[in-house]
């Protein structure tokens, strides 16, 4: 018998999403109210710069009922990345959900997952929500994040399809995985990945935020996706042996071909910045070292308030 708290916790990162909350913590709470599921959220405040923090306070005071919430407080903006990890290590439910608090991951969906992995009698470990298109993000977006889970797919060995994101219920056994990999560049998409278990998926339509704007630009996009191959794959540390088997034929073949001043006065600035470029590779993967070897926290937690646990 589970000696957790709590049916179901929502890890729920913030960054400035006053707007979002009330709807959101009024939507999620009414979900389980004829259910009878006892549920807890975990908010993970991101250092918001807006009244987030504020109306995290009131909500973990007015709290009542069957329902149980929790706010944690950054000192500043550490990620995503850092809430979802704070949040799943806080959370005390049988089942854990991470999810956003902006509603595009909609919390009407919570009881249909919550009954997939409930009534699968042990047969399946997570359930994931993946979404159908894409409305609501620019063509250029979705057209890259489209590719970069092609690339990543084809240089980590594993799969993950577009759509797929971070809204998912999982049970308690897949949670203790992921908290066992203890770095602290971390990329949750990746790691679900790795640790694997038993998945089934539903889908749902993507909408556009209702309040307030996306808090991902294109810049932390594309880091984004640059800290999922290096957190994932060692394929870039490797090209330098293609290169040099490459220029060494091209350089034999530039020799044996005629006129080719051109090619030769073209070919040290190809060599330096081919160098460069693996260089540039191997530097990633110092700097990963670099900050793993610190063994700086990923996170650090200002305040922490929690409604106290009444008896039913």
């Amino acid at each position: 018998m589970s000696d957790a708290l709590y049916d179901l916790t929502l890890v729920v990162p913030c960054y400035n999403e006053a707007d979002n909350i009330p709807l959101f913590y009024k939507t999620a709470t009414e979900c389980f109210e004829q259910a009878g599921v006892g549920i807890e959220i975990v908010f993970v405040n991101d250092g918001s710069q807006d009244g987030t923090a504020q109306l995290l306070r009131r909500v973990v005071e007015s709290a009542r009922g069957k329902h149980a919430v929790q706010a944690i407080d950054f000192s500043r903006n550490f990620g995503k990345e850092a809430a979802m990890l704070a949040g799943l290590r806080e959370a005390t439910g049988d089942y854990l959900v991470l999810m956003d608090a902006d509603l595009q991951h909609p919390p009407t969906l919570l009881p249909r997952m919550y009954r997939i992995l409930r009534d699968s009698g042990g047969a399946l470990d997570l359930c994931g929500a993946r979404r159908r298109g894409r409305a609501g993000e620019g063509k250029i977006r979705a057209c890259l994040s489209r590719g970069f889970y092609k690339v990543w797919n084809s240089l980590t060995g594993m799969e993950t399809a577009s759509g797929e994101g971070d809204f998912r219920m999982m049970r308690r056994c897949v949670a203790d995985a992921i908290l066992q990999l203890g770095e602290s560049n971390r990329y949750t998409k990746g790691i679900f990945a790795y640790v694997g278990f038993r998945t089934s998926w539903i889908e749902y339509e993507n909408v556009a935020r209702s309040i307030g704007e996306s808090k991902w630009n294109l810049r932390g996009l594309l880091r984004n996706a640059a800290q999922g191959i290096f957190a994932f794959s060692d394929a870039p540390l490797k090209i330098a042996g293609p290169l040099g088997t490459g220029l060494v034929f091209l350089s034999v073949l530039t020799l044996l071909l005629p006129q080719t001043q051109h090619a030769i006065i073209c070919l040290p600035l190809l060599l330096s910045g081919l160098q460069l470029l693996v260089l540039q590779a191997i530097g990633s993967y110092l700097a990963r070292a670099y900050w793993e070897i610190k063994q700086r926290p990923v996170y650090i937690v200002r305040e922490r308030g929690a409604q106290e646990r009444r008896n039913s």
